[in-house]
């Protein structure tokens, strides 16, 4: 069943210019909607076509549009172009020996939102965020397979009412793999597990950010990795050279994990130092201690709750960054990363400047990171360029 969605005219030209996310605001009749996967109309005020998508509720919005076509079927072919399309930019990622885990398709920014792909070393992960997107879902495997030679296929449904990863079995099709699987990225290794949790145990969006903290700024210095999950900053600055890591992580699995990371980069991980424990009192007892660091890296999630405190990006990484710059170094660096999308990289860069004021201590921002190329976005949809890191020079 095929449904009509009236946009209120103030939004009418932001879906002319290519804005792909169906969202509360924008649509008069939202709630005539019940069916997930449902094909939809978008049309102004005077029922002109505007474009067409479907129906899959999720964190970001209702839906996504993914032709500006009328007569446009959303069949196996047509995610095949799409699919197609997505592969041949990224070429030149499979023939790179160093590399071996990457993006294949990118939602939106590949043109259809909902849903993403990764490759690791002669597997594919399917990431589904709607039940919406997922209706489609022997189309687009059927179009994978049609595409792309493969050991095995995973999925993560990262989608239930409460907008939480669904833990069944993972495994679609092909050969199951052994894990960890060991992947390359940039001649490093990391472990990685198709098989578990939503996360499979490396963020790929960090991939330049790690090769830059091994090749230019770790060497015999001391580095802090703050909410280290499974310590892939820390294993970077091992790398290169660095003099000691601590990684400190809430999470249990956090300190089997970071072994396993060093362990399969040959580091003695009982020369580094790993903590569970919470990155806020962590930064208590490093003051107390009178601990300072060469590099501070602070990557947290966008928000984040715990027993007694919860973190949300916007309103609190300012405060967070103060507690970094508290036990850096003189002429030390602290790598800032945020995964946030409801703000952009001046906001950003507004909340360092505040938080080197308030702390009285100067600073200069000597890099800055966004997306790396495999995880394609459009221009007509920034908040699909959610990350932002910068390099900041503590200065003495």
């Amino acid at each position: 069943m095929e449904y009509r969605l009236k946009v209120k005219s103030k939004y009418v030209n932001r879906f002319k210019s290519g804005y792909p996310l169906i969202f509360k605001d924008a649509i008069l009749n939202l709630n005539e909607v019940k069916e997930e996967g449902a094909i939809v109309r978008l049309v102004d005020e005077r029922n002109q076509f505007l474009a067409k998508g479907y129906y899959g509720k999720q964190n970001k919005g209702f839906g996504w549009v993914l032709s500006k076509n009328e007569q446009e079927q959303f069949n196996q072919p047509f995610f095949k172009q799409k699919l197609h399309e997505a592969i041949q930019r990224r070429q030149h990622f499979y023939e790179n020996p160093d590399t071996t885990a990457f993006r294949i398709f990118n939602g939106e920014g590949d043109g259809v939102g909902g849903v993403t792909i990764e490759y690791f070393a002669g597997y594919y992960l399917i990431h589904w965020y709607s039940q919406g997107i997922y209706t489609f879902k022997d189309y687009i495997i059927g179009a994978l397979k049609e595409l792309v030679e493969f050991k095995g296929i995973y999925q993560k449904k990262r989608f239930d009412t409460k907008g939480q990863y669904i833990e069944e079995d993972d495994f679609v099709i092909g050969e199951r793999g052994e894990f960890p699987l060991i992947v390359k990225e940039n001649g490093m290794n990391y472990a990685v597990y198709l098989n578990e949790s939503a996360m499979v145990g490396v963020f790929l969006d960090q991939r330049d950010v790690r090769r830059t903290i091994r090749d230019q700024y770790a060497k015999g210095k001391t580095v802090l990795n703050t909410f280290s999950y499974t310590g892939a900053f820390s294993v970077a600055a091992a790398l290169g050279g660095a003099a000691k890591t601590t990684s400190v992580d809430l999470a249990n699995r956090s300190l089997p994990k970071t072994q396993e990371q060093f362990s399969i980069n040959r580091i003695d991980a009982e020369e580094q130092d790993i903590l569970v424990m919470d990155v806020f009192k962590y930064f208590k007892y490093a003051v107390k201690k009178n601990l300072k660091f060469d590099m501070v890296i602070l990557d947290p999630p966008s928000f984040a709750r715990s027993k007694k405190f919860v973190f949300s990006a916007e309103k609190d990484y300012k405060d967070l960054l103060k507690e970094a710059i508290a036990i850096t170094e003189k002429n030390g660096v602290i790598v800032a990363s945020t995964n946030a999308s409801n703000f952009d990289m001046n906001k950003f860069k507004g909340f360092i400047k505040t938080a080197f004021k308030e702390s009285n201590e100067k600073y200069h921002i000597i890099e800055e990171f966004s997306l790396p190329k495999d995880f394609r976005t459009i221009n007509a949809f920034p908040e699909g360029d959610y990350l932002k890191v910068c390099f900041i020079k503590k200065l003495g």
